[in-house]
């Protein structure tokens, strides 16, 4: 397992590596995916930025459950960013060795975070979320 971890994780930092896989796929379809991997980077930093508008803005809150939700929020910003890049080289690799696109439960999991967060925020502030 953690060969594996190795060998995906250098396909991050080269990605020119790739090329040794495989044939190279139409151009549309690796721009297509590359749109993708940009439109999850866009949710992530807008999970950042959300993370930090908890913190900033819900003074109302209590400092616990205000920094609860803002780490919370902030972890789901960074993981989207590190399942952003696994999944453009898992696409991509896909792709070039002509095999199905992988399946992913992330959107699911980051879809259920969201709403459970978003939960929180909303009753803590009808609580009152106490000082």
């Amino acid at each position: 397992m953690i060969d594996r971890l190795k060998a995906t994780l250098r396909l991050w930092f080269a990605p020119q590596q790739l090329q040794a896989e495989g044939t190279t796929p139409d151009y549309r379809f690796s721009l297509a995916n590359e749109r993708t991997f940009l439109a999850w980077i866009r949710t992530a930093l807008a999970l950042v930025a959300g993370g930090i508008a908890v913190d900033q803005f819900l003074t109302e809150l209590s400092w616990a459950v205000r920094t609860a939700i803002a780490v919370a929020v902030l972890a789901f910003g960074a993981l989207c960013a590190f399942r952003a890049v696994n999944h453009w080289m898992r696409c991509e690799r896909a792709m070039r060795r002509d095999e199905d696109l992988p399946v992913s439960r992330f959107p699911v999991l980051l879809a259920t975070a969201t709403a459970v967060a978003a939960l929180l925020v909303l009753i803590a502030l009808l609580v009152g979320g106490g000082r």
